[in-house]
C-alpha cells in the first residue's frame, strides 16, 4: 500500500495549489485591508483544550499519545487555539481588540473515516476577540461580504440566526427530548417532528420554530409576538438592529447587496456560540454548498484565561475546498500552473558552469522571474524549442563555453 496516502488523505497538484493559492491571497488581501494580522497556533492541542468549549466530539478528533503531555489531538478548529492563544498570551488590555486571521489546514474524522473520507480539510478566517455589541457584528458580515466580492463570487446568500435566542425558545421543551426536536428543526425533518411524543401546546411550538425561517420583514414579527422573556426580547431587538444597521451600511457603501435569510432553527456544530450564528451557502445555480460559518462566542475565551476573564468575541471561517469548486467554472482560478520565462540551455558539459551564473544572474534582476536550467538529454535543438513550447517559456539563452549568451525568443 506504499503507493497509496492514508485513508482521508489527499494529494494536491500543482494546479490544485495554485488555485488554492489564488484563493487564499485574495482572501488575505481583504483581512490586510481590514487591519486583520495573521496568526498561526499549533497543529496539535491537548485534547482538554479542544474539549473545554463543550463542543467538540471526542470521536471526531485524530487523537495522539505523548508521554509528557498525554492526550493530544489535532486541531479539527482554529477558534479553540487562537481563544487559548489570545487568552493566555495576549492579555494587555491596551492591545485589545484583537483582529487576526488565519489560513491553515484542519483535522476531522467523519463517520465513515474508515472507508476514506476526507480527514484533513483547509480553512481560511478570521476571529474579532473583544469586542462585542452590533457594530462588531456588522464589521464581520461586511468583512464576509467584502472577502467574497474579492473572489469574484456570485449566487450566495446569507443564513442568519441568534444561537442564544433559539436555545431560549426550546427552553420550554423537557430535557429528555429538546436535543431530538432541535436536531428534527434544524435538518428539516417534519416527519420525525410529528411522530415525537408532545402535548398538543409543544407540538403547535415545535411547528412554529421549525418555520422560523424566510425573510427577516416575515421572520421578525412571528417572533416578536411569541411570549419572550427579558432577554430574549433583548436578543431579538439585537437582532433587528443588526439587520437595519448592515442594509443602512450597504446602501452607502460599494459593497454589493446579498440576501439575508432568517433562519431561528440554525445550529452550529460548535456550540459554544452565544450570539448570531451564520452560514455563507452557495445558491443552487452553481451547486448549494455552504461556503462559510461562523458566529458570535462571548464565554469561550474565559475558559482559557488564567483568572477566568472572558471577553466578546466573534469570527467565521471560510471552507477553502467548497469555495475552491464553486469557482473552478467562474473563470477567476488560474487554469493552468505558471510558465517558466527563461530556459538557459549549457551547449557543452564545459558550458555549465556559465549556465549556472547567468541563471543567476536572471534570477537576481526580478524576483517574479521564473528561471529554468536544462540538464540536458535531449538530442537536438528543435527538441529544446518543443520543450520550452510545451512549458510555455518564452525566451532561450544558450550559453557557449566561454560564457557568450545567445538570446532566442521562442514562437
Amino acid at each position: 500500500m506504499v503507493h497509496q496516502p492514508p485513508s482521508g488523505a489527499r494529494d494536491l497538484l500543482p494546479l490544485d495549489v495554485a488555485q488554492k493559492i489564488s484563493i487564499e491571497r485574495r482572501l488575505q488581501q481583504v483581512f490586510h485591508r481590514w487591519s486583520y494580522q495573521r496568526i498561526i497556533t499549533s497543529t496539535l492541542e491537548r485534547l482538554d483544550t479542544l474539549m473545554a468549549g463543550g463542543a467538540i466530539q471526542r470521536s471526531t478528533v485524530i487523537q495522539l499519545q505523548d508521554a509528557e503531555d498525554g492526550e493530544l489531538g489535532l486541531r479539527p478548529e482554529l477558534t479553540a487555539s487562537i481563544a487559548r492563544a489570545a487568552a493566555t498570551r495576549m492579555g494587555d488590555s491596551e492591545a485589545w481588540p484583537l483582529r487576526l486571521y488565519y489560513n491553515a489546514n484542519v483535522f476531522r474524522k467523519g463517520r465513515d473515516s474508515g472507508h476514506g473520507s476526507q480527514q484533513e480539510f483547509y480553512q481560511a478566517g478570521i476571529e474579532l476577540l473583544g469586542a462585542g455589541g452590533v457594530a462588531a457584528d456588522v464589521e464581520i458580515l461586511l468583512l464576509l461580504c467584502e472577502s467574497l466580492q474579492n473572489l469574484g463570487m456570485s449566487g450566495w446568500h446569507l443564513v442568519l440566526g441568534e444561537a442564544g435566542l433559539t436555545a431560549k425558545l426550546l427552553d420550554p421543551f423537557p430535557l429528555s427530548i429538546r436535543e431530538k426536536v432541535r436536531h428534527a428543526i434544524a435538518n428539516l425533518d417534519r416527519i420525525t417532528l410529528e411522530t415525537l411524543s408532545l402535548s398538543k401546546e409543544l407540538r403547535e411550538r415545535a411547528f412554529l420554530l421549525f418555520d422560523l425561517r424566510g425573510r427577516p420583514q416575515d421572520v421578525l414579527p412571528i417572533v416578536a409576538n411569541l411570549d419572550l422573556d427579558l432577554s430574549q426580547r433583548s436578543a431579538l431587538n439585537n437582532l433587528k438592529s443588526l439587520i437595519d444597521l448592515l442594509h443602512e451600511c450597504q446602501s452607502k457603501m460599494p459593497t454589493p447587496q446579498f440576501q439575508i435569510h432568517l433562519d431561528l432553527s440554525l445550529i452550529q456544530t460548535f456550540d459554544y456560540y452565544t450570539g448570531i450564528v451564520f452560514e455563507v451557502v452557495s445558491d443552487i445555480e452553481v451547486g448549494q454548498r455552504v461556503l462559510g460559518q461562523g458566529g458570535r462566542y462571548d464565554q469561550l475565551l474565559g475558559l482559557y484565561h488564567p483568572e477566568g476573564k472572558s471577553y466578546p468575541s466573534i469570527g467565521f471561517s471560510f471552507n477553502i475546498e467548497e469555495l475552491h469548486q464553486v469557482l473552478l467554472n467562474s473563470g477567476e482560478l488560474p487554469s493552468e500552473t505558471p510558465g517558466s520565462d527563461w530556459l538557459v540551455i549549457p551547449e557543452t558539459p564545459q558550458a555549465y558552469s556559465f549556465a549556472f551564473a547567468y541563471a543567476q544572474k536572471l534570477r537576481d534582476s526580478s524576483d517574479l522571474v521564473r528561471v529554468e536550467l536544462d540538464l540536458g538529454g535531449r538530442e537536438s535543438a528543435d527538441d529544446v524549442r518543443e520543450y520550452a513550447r510545451n512549458r510555455r517559456i518564452s525566451q532561450i539563452a544558450w550559453i557557449s563555453d566561454r560564457g557568450v549568451p545567445t538570446i532566442e525568443s521562442v514562437i
